[in-house]
């Protein structure tokens, strides 16, 4: 007994820590490089066979299926894992697998050779380490399942277990709203007829359309929706973004939905209409789309329905997804110019009539002095006879009312147009 307790007084204390170089906001991507430092602190001189660096990643989906599943994963785990009646149901991918050495050897010897005496006081080991190059699922924890990345550090020691510090970072695999598919705008509609047979109130109309298809956290969606009360009863429209985990393993499907965020609109009277020009919702800091993972998936959607009293919503349901790199599509820059360009135009629409008209006439604006010294007088005929008798002359009178000048009322050539005469030709 006094030797056990005289073994247990000494053995040296060490401390183990484990920290992580600051990542890029959101997290690190495929083939990026993930680097930290490992510190060992010991109070004395310290034996240890190594010590071991993991970092890992993985998704796993797991869940039971029956209310006799849990007693089944007790009693037996490998028969409940077999996918029998009440079975648990598990799937496993992997997505990272990288194993270092900092000190010792690999594998570290056995009994008392290669033993290490570290010297007492703080060591700091550094690592680092690169992300496979293909995407990698996004770090994501939900109702059946998860996808999990982290560090390990296990420092090993003579009679002594194991020591180990564990750090979770996170991945994730961006998703680029500005392609053409997610640039798209969605729209639905649907009628509803309220009643059955000789007791129906009306048709209920509902559409819905968003500008894209793609949005990130923070974002707000406009919604654009039209209802239509033809009912005798008082709706209520109401707009939601829905998540849905989708979860596979063993042949099976398990799914979780959720509301994440929702706004409601005003009640619409019987025989009334409602538009929504740009209602917006709010996105709020959620999961992006998981849609390249292989056993669990994440989806949204932008939900536009309608709440009937009495009889079931009518619902249209807009798929929607939620990336990571913003919109910068020419699209959205070129309206967000125009409207900027209608604004600062907005004073040319007050200072021009809807229909313009038509400049008056010169004559109407010459006083009657200038009007009687531009016209030449001409001889009357005595009647139509002699009109008749006499050759046929045409008078042509050249041009006289010239238009004003530009920034002067005086005529620049008052000379010339007074010694111009009349022109006739013979014809």
């Amino acid at each position: 007994m006094a030797a056990e307790e005289s073994s247990s007084s000494s053995v040296v204390k060490a401390q183990l820590a484990l920290s992580l170089s600051e990542a890029a906001a959101g997290g690190y991507s495929g083939g990026e490089t993930v680097s930290g430092r490992v510190v060992l602190e010991a109070a004395a001189p310290l034996p240890l066979r190594a010590l071991r660096l993991e970092a890992t990643g993985r998704a796993r989906a797991a869940w039971g299926e029956g209310a006799a599943a849990v007693a089944a994963a007790a009693a037996s785990p490998s028969a409940a894992a077999g996918g029998g009646p009440g079975a648990r149901l598990e799937a496993e991918v992997p997505y990272l697998d990288v194993r270092q050495h900092l000190l010792g050897q690999d594998p570290p010897p056995a009994g008392d050779e290669g033993l290490i005496l570290l010297e007492a006081g703080k060591h700091e080991y550094p690592f680092s380490f690169q992300l496979p190059q293909q995407p990698l699922a996004t770090s994501f924890t939900g109702k059946y399942g998860n996808i999990q990345y982290c560090v390990k550090a296990t420092l090993e020691r003579p009679m002594v277990p194991d020591q180990t510090v564990k750090r979770e970072f996170q991945v994730i695999s961006h998703i680029d709203v500005n392609s053409p598919v997610l640039l798209s705008p969605v729209r639905r509609s649907q009628e509803k007829m309220i009643g059955c047979w000789f007791f129906t109130s009306g048709p209920v109309s509902l559409s819905a359309k968003i500008e894209r298809k793609g949005y990130c956290n923070g974002e707000a969606i406009p919604i654009y929706a039209e209802i239509e009360n033809c009912s005798s009863r008082l709706i209520v429209p109401k707009a939601a973004i829905f998540q849905t985990q989708t979860y596979l393993a063993s042949g099976k499907t398990k799914t979780f939905r959720q509301m994440v965020a929702n706004v409601r609109g005003n009640h619409v009277a019987s025989g009334s209409t409602d538009t929504w020009n740009g209602k917006t919702l709010k996105i709020p800091p959620v999961t992006p789309s998981i849609l390249d993972c292989c056993i669990i998936r994440v989806e949204y959607s932008l939900a536009v329905y309608i709440h009937i009293p009495g009889a079931k919503k009518l619902m249209l349901e807009l798929p929607l997804v939620i990336g990571t790199i913003p919109c910068t599509a020419f699209s959205s820059r070129n309206s967000s110019l125009a409207s900027q360009f209608s604004m600062d135009m907005s004073w040319l629409a007050l200072s021009m009539p809807e229909h313009p008209e038509a400049p008056p006439n010169y004559a109407d604006i010459v006083s009657e002095e200038e009007f009687s010294r531009h016209v030449t007088a001409y001889p009357q005929l005595l009647d139509c006879n002699e009109e008749l008798c006499c050759p046929m002359l045409a008078y042509i009178q050249e041009f006289r009312f010239q238009p004003p000048p530009l920034y002067s009322e005086i005529d620049p050539h008052p000379t010339e147009v007074e010694d111009r005469q009349p022109v006739s030709i013979m014809a």
